[in-house]
């Protein structure tokens, strides 16, 4: 069995690559579930239904997120009530949440709502969130005035779009949660657990907040491998690069390869960054040098085939 830890769109693309190249059914993904909140009455879950609608081949192809040919005429017409969304939900995409909603007020937890929108998509591959209670991601940001505030994730990531400097980031209410079932047991039991290319910092950062989840991948350190998000010292998407700059965790898979030392063994890292291996192996983690621009499918199938090779 193959166990990956996942949130955003660079997640979703290498498990998009991961499922050709290995049985689907065989692969339990655990998904980052701290960037989830509530938007106009409805539970959103963004990486969640990132990975779905990429596993189901559904995704928007441009921007990663959301659904193809989604069009957004239901929030456009809040603004005959005076209403501006900043967070924008597409009409396709609101089908999900209502359905989520509704499961989770009748008494459903989140894991049960994953496995019946995955199942409805015809998805084999087991989804499970990394906690079935409320976990959400608290960013102390600096104003230009020097003054500073708490946000809420989507606050800084999408209403804010990452302009405030972050100085510190916290996971509300993971020292009160429970790894959702069936998380420890797949840990456990796995032959290869693979940290996708995700942000360290606000993606598998939450994951490994949860009590007994770290302790469960120390345990196994010698069958995980990860794949460094960071490329010659720039992100491909998202945030990364940002918020490991201004936590003074350095930008590159040297950074990623310390940050992850205590629970990883193995580093997948770019061709670009081939001249750093000696740096990554101080760390007492094993690089492994490929390509991991995922600039199509095919690249993604072939970065993914690396990654379980490395632990062959």
């Amino acid at each position: 069995m193959i166990v990956a830890l996942a949130g955003g769109v660079g997640a979703a693309r290498f498990l998009r690559g991961l499922v050709r190249v290995a049985p689907p059914e065989e692969i339990t993904v655990i998904v980052n579930t701290a960037d989830d909140d509530i938007f106009h009455g409805l539970s959103v879950s963004p990486d969640l239904d990132t990975v779905t609608y990429t596993l189901a081949g559904a995704e928007h192809p441009e921007q990663g997120w959301g659904l193809e040919g989604e069009s957004f005429r239901t929030i456009g017409a809040l603004s005959r009530f005076g209403v501006s969304p900043w967070f924008r939900l597409g009409d396709l995409d609101i089908a999900t949440h209502l359905f989520r909603t509704e499961r989770l007020r009748d008494g459903a937890t989140l894991s049960e709502v994953t496995r019946e929108i995955t199942a409805s998509w015809g998805i084999t591959t087991l989804l499970i969130p990394m906690t079935d209670d409320a976990v959400g991601t608290r960013l102390t940001v600096e104003r230009e005035d020097a003054k500073t505030e708490v946000l809420r994730m989507q606050e800084w990531f999408v209403k804010e779009r990452t302009a405030p400097t972050v100085r510190n980031v916290e996971f509300d209410g993971a020292q009160n949660s429970v790894p959702a079932p069936g998380v420890l047991d797949a840990i456990s039991e796995a032959e290869t657990i693979i940290i996708c290319p995700s942000n360290p910092v606000i993606s598998i950062g939450p994951i490994l907040a949860i009590p007994g989840i770290r302790e469960a991948l120390v345990a196994r350190r010698s069958r995980v491998v990860g794949v460094s998000p960071i490329i010659a010292g720039e992100t491909v998407k998202g945030p990364a690069d940002r918020l490991m700059q201004s936590l003074g965790i350095e930008v590159s898979c040297v950074g990623v390869a310390k940050t992850y030392a205590e629970y990883c063994s193995t580093l997948i890292i770019d061709e670009r960054d081939a001249s750093r291996c000696d740096d990554v192996e101080a760390h007492g983690v094993r690089a492994v040098v490929a390509q991991t621009l995922m600039s199509d499918p095919d690249v993604a199938a072939s970065l993914a085939r690396s990654v379980l090779e490395a632990m062959e």
